[in-house]
């Protein structure tokens, strides 16, 4: 049974927490109306809910309320980031930078665009999973119109340095979009800090619903314009047609209320977490920590163990993956590991463990226990 098995694999999903459920019941059963029938009570409260939730986000990473947009989930956020920007200036050009190491919403969407007259440029990463900022210079042209570089990735929970692509971006007039489904509600995230024009989270990274996402989108210094890629009815000023999903609105804002209070204790329990789990499997030989040590979510570890050790046989006790979700029907390997320059053979042996304020140190001793087992 799923519930006897410990969860390591919050990178795909977390648990929602119990406040983000207690705010949503409400609105499926008692408060059910329309956020778009302004004409009587049962309208009025879910309109109230969707302005509460909003003013939780833009809390969380420190926007206007008016720069986001409701979607249903970080892979809607990207699609309508990337198509909507590029149909918005492609009459100043067509020229898209992006990274071999992006999820597969943000890499099929650039393919996508391909055939449509997109010139979409693939940075390299290094063993460590960082991009070169001076390929990223040398790479932006006079048709360039967007760089498209996620916060955290995924599968290794590297950490690009946002504010020096921000930078370089700004410097040539060229929009910076961020994935950063992984980073908002971990990881401490001001967009205005950051430099970030644009970016894309969602709520069921962050202990809160899954199907409910959000984009941001700056509206001055620069104005960034995007065309709608869902029509039927102007909803969300024009940018998103669709009745907004109250219930998951109201839960997505609890959650990032939540995210915003208790980012301290969190981040200091997981990350604990994550370093006992590491510092006791190094005597294994031949392990080898995929990704940055120094700018790396502290939620994630991404390992490469020896070939004896059988580790895909722990999945009957415990869930964690061997890379990202949304890829995991596919059998090619990692096309992140692939990208940092790791061998087949050790991506077979690679594994993503990634904790929350759920897991415990019992836990963790649990599967090192296992681990030192096999």
């Amino acid at each position: 049974m799923a519930n006897n098995t410990i969860y390591f694999d919050n990178n795909a999903t977390t648990k929602v927490d119990e406040e983000v459920v207690k705010a949503m019941l409400p609105f499926f059963s008692e408060n059910y109306g329309n956020a778009n029938s302004r004409l009587h009570s049962y309208g009025w409260a879910a309109q109230a809910a969707v302005e509460v939730a909003t003013k939780q986000l833009s809390e969380l990473i420190n926007c206007e309320t008016s720069e986001l947009i409701f979607t249903s989930g970080a892979t809607e956020s990207v699609n309508l980031a990337i198509k909507g920007i590029y149909e918005a200036y492609f009459t100043k050009g067509n020229h898209i930078i992006t990274c071999k190491t992006e999820h597969k919403a943000v890499l099929d969407t650039c393919e996508y665009l391909k055939t449509k007259g997109a010139e979409i440029t693939y940075l390299n990463v290094d063993r460590e999973g960082l991009i070169s900022l001076e390929e990223l210079k040398s790479t932006i042209k006079i048709n360039t119109i967007l760089v498209a570089v996620m916060a955290a990735n995924n599968e290794t929970g590297v950490i690009q340095p946002l504010e020096k692509i921000a930078e370089i971006c700004n410097s040539k007039k060229v929009l910076f979009f961020s994935d950063a489904t992984q980073f908002v509600g971990k990881e401490r995230c001001d967009v205005n800090e950051l430099g970030i024009h644009c970016m894309a989270f969602n709520a069921h990274k962050m202990h809160g619903p899954k199907g409910i996402g959000a984009l941001f989108v700056k509206r001055k210094d620069p104005r960034v314009n995007i065309i709608e890629q869902i029509h039927g009815g102007g909803h969300q000023n024009n940018k998103r047609s669709g009745t907004l999903n109250v219930p998951l609105i109201a839960g997505f804002g609890k959650a990032a209320e939540i995210a915003v209070r208790q980012y301290w204790d969190n981040s200091t329990h997981i990350s604990k977490l994550k370093n006992y789990f590491e510092h006791h499997l190094l005597d294994i030989e031949g392990l080898i920590i995929n990704g940055t040590t120094k700018h790396r979510l502290y939620t994630t570890s991404n390992l490469t163990f020896p070939k004896n050790k059988k580790i895909i046989s722990l999945l009957d006790k415990f869930a964690f993956s061997s890379g990202s979700a949304c890829t995991s029907a596919t059998v090619e390997p990692s096309h992140v590991l692939s990208a940092m320059g790791i061998s087949p053979d050790e991506i077979k042996n690679s594994f993503r463990f990634s904790f929350s304020k759920y897991n415990t140190l019992k836990e963790i001793k649990a599967i090192i226990e296992q681990i030192n087992m096999i």
